[in-house]
């Protein structure tokens, strides 16, 4: 773990770091911030999963997060999205397949099986190296996402009961199965069976009985991939038959840029501050 560039924001610091992954075998560059608060103690983290294309970059620029974890006393931790390098397969034609587009599973076929393991580092590799290295508090965390990497922490808190004390996302891929770019994707990390599809679908999970803390997801109204790729009302049709806790918030007007998220993000880190200090 190296670090590679630290830039002192709202009285904390926003590093970038990168090391060599063991699960996707490359190597992988991730951003923190820490807020003035980790100077003299150790603080909770939240982990913010990324939508398609992007990088750590988009969220620690464009969602203004760094001023209200200053305030609460929360580390942000922000992975790629994907593996990357000259060696890690790539779809160049697609923007929704490959690199930048990682899905946050395990992928199991070639020649994606290799590298694709973005689950395994999101749940398991990155929190211990963070909680290793960094002012972080062991094992206290919580996870929020975007699009894709609302998908990403749906999955993450679904097939972990216990181990992320709240979730949130913004615009989240809540029912893949039903999305073209689930569907994408899907077939090509793990092959054409439908059924093994379901264990990564935040949608099919509650269907199939999983538990979950409690979720916060907002969605925008004029959200140009809300009828054909997201599927909210999937999500909450399965968790109020199930009794899980969720929370869905229809915001009027906003679509699925990251103007939406820097419009709702304070409230979502307020959110996750609340659930993370009550079992600190």
């Amino acid at each position: 773990m190296r670090k590679i560039e630290s830039i002192k924001a709202s009285g904390g610091y926003l590093n970038r770091y990168q090391h060599d992954s063991e699960s996707c075998h490359c190597r992988m560059t991730f951003s923190v911030y820490l807020p003035p608060q980790a100077e003299s103690r150790k603080v909770p983290a939240l982990y913010w999963l990324s939508g398609l294309t992007c990088t750590d970059d988009n969220f620690r620029v464009k969602a203004g997060a760094q001023r209200y974890a200053a305030e609460l006393g929360l580390a942000l931790v922000i992975p790629d999205t994907s593996p990357r390098g000259t060696d890690v397969p790539d779809a160049t034609d697609r923007y929704d397949l490959g690199q930048g587009a990682g899905f946050y599973i395990n992928a199991t076929r070639q020649p994606w099986s290799k590298h694709y393991h973005m689950y395994d580092y999101v749940v398991q590799e990155l929190p211990a190296l963070v909680e290793a290295d960094l002012p972080v508090m062991p094992g206290l965390k919580s996870v929020a996402g975007h699009s894709m990497g609302g998908h990403g922490a749906l999955l993450c808190a679904l097939k972990n009961p216990g181990v992320f004390r709240s979730v949130s996302a913004f615009s989240p891929i809540c029912n893949p199965l039903q999305s073209s770019w689930g569907e994408g994707c899907f077939s090509a990390y793990l092959g054409d069976n439908r059924l093994d599809w379901e264990a990564w679908d935040a949608t099919c999970l509650v269907q199939g009985g999983a538990k979950a803390p409690p979720m916060l997801v907002d969605q925008g109204t004029a959200d140009e991939f809300l009828a054909d790729h997201l599927f909210p009302q999937n999500l909450q049709a399965a968790c109020e038959a199930a009794g899980l806790p969720l929370t869905l918030r229809l915001q009027a007007g906003y679509d699925h840029s990251y103007h939406f998220i820097a419009s709702f993000i304070g409230e979502h880190l307020a959110w996750h501050a609340e659930a993370l200090n009550s079992q600190a």
